[in-house]
């Protein structure tokens, strides 16, 4: 099959031949029809997230259809479309799992990581950490919602019942959390680029109540904020923009250094704090919700040999929603 890889010590994807993989025990050998490029991709390839298996296929927003099955494995039958996410194993039987945190086990593995994703053609997946697609969504439509999607739903429980909620980074997480967020009766505040209107504008369609730079305080007081931003500098930026008993969630699995600030931006019990992977239960919950909404992703298209484009698209930010290979 064809695959984008990443090899040790290069920074960019290589177009090659690998062999489609054999699903094991409990496994699911699915074709793949959409990939989304997820910021996680761009850290692993930039080197920020270390140590990945190698050589690595990366991607793990993947929508396809069933091929075959593992011994095992009967949770799905040949063409049932299932989607993988970034949670591709948990041990089951450290404490965080048995108490229902599988999103901090301590032996986790991590689709397009530490287990080879969906940048190819062919994929194999565990049964029990895939999901079905909710229909009326495309391929495309729907592979966002494997990881902005279930990240941005774990992020955005984190904040509670906040009713004014700011929104630090306007890309593919962010743009379908409004929609959730919009749907529940909240506001949305969106902060965006300095400049940048076309996230502005985006985040105004995906309901937003108000959009402006992300150096800017908002025009009201906020409940709680996420940051999907990888930078460290808009924490105190956020716990300056939140109230009393206000939440600052980090939803990202990697940052910049957050610079010092004072006490007085976390005292009255303010409270920052970060989010790590998802639960099955997440994935269960938010494809729901996603349904009822419903939820509507806006995606750009990439053949799978572009890969490197799309990233580097998403690096500098020149990409509006998510961007989806289509193998």
């Amino acid at each position: 099959m064809k695959a984008m890889v990443l090899n040790a010590g290069q920074r960019e994807l290589k177009y090659s031949d690998v062999e489609v993989p054999s699903p094991g025990a409990g496994q699911i050998l699915i074709k793949i029809a959409a990939c989304g490029v997820c910021r996680t991709d761009l850290h692993v390839v930039d080197g920020e997230l270390t140590h990945p298996k190698q050589p690595l296929i990366p991607g793990h927003e993947i929508v396809g259809r069933v091929v075959s099955a593992g011994p095992g494995a009967n949770k799905y039958q040949a063409g049932d479309r299932v989607g993988v996410p970034w949670l591709g194993h948990t041990c089951g039987v450290c404490k965080y799992c048995q108490a229902g945190r599988e999103n901090l086990c301590l032996k986790p593995q991590f689709t397009g990581y530490t287990l080879d994703g969906g940048y190819a053609e062919f994929v194999c997946a565990g049964e029990d950490y895939c999901f079905a697609i909710p229909e009326g969504y495309s391929d495309v439509a729907a592979a966002p919602l494997m990881c902005a999607g279930l990240i941005g739903y774990r992020s955005l429980r984190m904040t509670g019942d906040a009713r004014r909620l700011g929104i630090y980074g306007f890309g593919a997480a962010a743009h379908i959390i409004a929609q959730l967020a919009k749907f529940q009766g909240r506001e949305v505040f969106a902060f965006t680029r300095p400049g940048d209107t076309k996230a502005t504008d985006l985040a105004r369609r995906c309901g937003a109540v108000w959009a402006g730079d992300s150096d800017t305080q908002p025009p009201a007081e906020l409940d709680a904020a996420i940051i999907f931003a990888p930078v460290g500098a808009l924490v105190p930026t956020a716990l300056r923009a939140v109230g009393r008993g206000g939440v600052v969630v980090c939803g990202g699995i990697h940052m910049s250094d957050i610079p010092t600030f004072s006490y007085d931006l976390l005292w009255e019990e303010r409270v920052l704090r970060s989010v790590a992977n998802l639960t099955r239960r997440d994935a269960q919950e938010f494809l729901e919700l996603a349904r009822k909404v419903p939820v509507r992703t806006e995606t750009t298209s990439f053949q799978l040999t572009d890969a490197n484009d799309a990233l580097d698209r998403l690096r500098s930010g020149r990409l509006q929603g998510a961007a989806v290979l289509v193998p």
